[in-house]
């Protein structure tokens, strides 16, 4: 992790004696939006999303830096009554990251409320006494007689310090949300230098960015039965290059992330390289593999190595 040396925060707070700093963990059900907001806060994409629930794995790092404020976000994975080995380490990270932040954000989309999960959330919330707020999302999407109707009733389920009405998608009200955890963050100066915008390795990303891939171009149980992995990133001058595996747990799967001919892999790999182009800012040259790990997401030891 990279820490602001301490010559760094003398001049910052400095220049900014009131100057705010913290940990932000950004919490609720799966598919909420809380990496398409995460994204959108930061100006760059570094937590992949989709239209399918449960795309979030990891905890996922985020630093945001105001001219009086440092925000270091925490992207969890979606909170919900998890049943196999995999589901359970995931929510085990998110709840685990609410422990030791600062402020908690907790997010709902209001087009497709999920009582059960967001119960589990604000029980976890009542156990603890750090500040949080709650942001209701996909409010353009509703009738605003029904967002002041939902306002009215969170405001009666917890003691928000604020709730806000936010597009995470199009940014609509994303900077009042930004202004009202500006005002609950501590005084303290910046944890990560001015030029840092994630703790990640650019290794884990690429991973992250096939991975949301094979979420996209394929379907049913298929998304959630693969990990990735990057075998090598080597930087030469104008090439980056890397190797990854894409691991299915039956031999029919492989068959899918393959496709015909290959197409399909073909696919996943062309658009992964153009985003993680993006990312390095230089020529990518992407190979991805296939392989067959039985059962992977019910054994612990596989969970472990994949970074689960």
């Amino acid at each position: 992790m990279l820490i602001a040396n301490s010559k760094n925060m003398k001049n910052i707070t400095e220049r900014f004696p009131g100057f705010k700093s913290g940990f932000v963990t950004i919490a609720g059900a799966p598919n909420v939006g809380k990496s398409t907001l995460l994204n959108r806060m930061l100006g760059e994409k570094i937590s992949i999303t989709s239209r399918k629930p449960q795309t979030t794995r990891n905890r996922i790092l985020g630093v945001l830096h105001r001219p009086a404020a440092q925000f270091v976000f925490l992207d969890t994975p979606g909170i919900h009554q998890a049943k196999n080995t995999l589901n359970v380490r995931i929510v085990d990270i998110a709840l685990s990251s609410m422990s030791g932040a600062d402020l908690i954000l907790f997010m709902t989309d209001v087009t497709k409320p999920d009582p059960e999960s967001e119960a589990i959330v604000v029980r976890k919330l009542e156990k603890q006494k750090r500040p949080v707020i709650l942001a209701l999302n996909k409010t353009d999407l509703i009738r605003k007689p029904v967002i002041l109707t939902l306002t009215d009733q969170w405001t009666k389920a917890y003691s928000f310090e604020a709730v806000v009405p936010i597009s995470a998608k199009h940014g609509d009200q994303v900077d009042e949300l930004l202004g009202e955890m500006e005002k609950v963050l501590p005084n303290g100066p910046p944890y990560f230098p001015e030029d840092a915008v994630t703790d990640m390795p650019e290794r884990f990303i690429a991973a992250e960015m096939i991975r949301e891939k094979v979420f996209r171009f394929t379907g049913q149980e298929i998304p959630y039965s693969t990990a990735v992995t990057t075998d090598s990133f080597s930087e030469e001058e104008k090439l980056v290059r890397i190797h990854a595996t894409v691991h299915v747990e039956r031999s029919s799967q492989k068959g899918v992330i393959i496709g015909k001919g290959g197409s399909k892999l073909k696919q996943i790999g062309e658009e992964a390289r153009k985003e993680i182009q993006r990312m390095v800012g230089a020529k990518v040259f992407l190979k991805l593999f296939v392989r067959v790990q039985k059962n992977w997401s019910k054994d612990t030891k596989a969970l472990r190595r994949f970074g689960y």
